[in-house]
């Protein structure tokens, strides 16, 4: 398991421009993706989510004691999936996201409010900010390869391509 505290969406911006621009466009074309969490037993859980992106973080709005929610307070990492949309064209390839989430204290109004001018969700909500750990995209090249591109903070991406 990585060391890496993270970063947000604006320094893995800054660092990878075309990954981060191929990632942001996969996960604005359709509203809904997979989240998985932990559970208290350190199983899986998988539910649906929308994720934002403003002010240079990718941002979680969740519906107050949700589950998701409740296992992001109990430990934060999370895995992010994109939808892949209807049949098999997923335009941009397959992408996802791991880091952890850190929860925004109600008592921090001006982010909650920002967010909320631009969002509007239901009140209360739960609000987190994402510290990114891994980004990774799959995707097929001239009907023959399978390419990985891998960006961990602080490294280069790495791309794996197989036939």
């Amino acid at each position: 398991m990585s060391t890496d505290t993270g970063t947000n969406w604006a320094a893995f911006t800054a660092a990878e421009p075309e990954l981060a621009k191929t990632v942001e466009q996969r996960f604005t074309a359709y509203t809904h993706h997979v989240l998985a969490t932990l559970r208290k037993d350190g199983s899986p859980r998988t539910t649906g989510l929308e994720v934002r992106f403003l002010d240079g973080e990718l941002w979680f709005g969740m519906m107050p004691d949700s589950f998701k929610a409740l296992d992001l307070r109990r430990d934060p990492r999370f895995a992010l999936q994109a939808n892949p949309g209807e049949g098999t064209g997923m335009g941009g390839g397959d992408v996802r996201i791991g880091g952890r989430a850190v929860e925004i204290a109600a008592d921090d109004t001006a982010t909650r409010a920002r967010y909320a001018e631009e969002v509007e969700p239901p009140e209360p909500f739960h609000l987190f900010r994402t510290e990114l750990t891994e980004v990774v995209r799959t995707y097929v090249e001239d009907e023959k390869y399978l390419v990985v591109q891998v960006w961990k903070p602080g490294e280069p991406v790495r791309t794996l391509k197989r036939t």
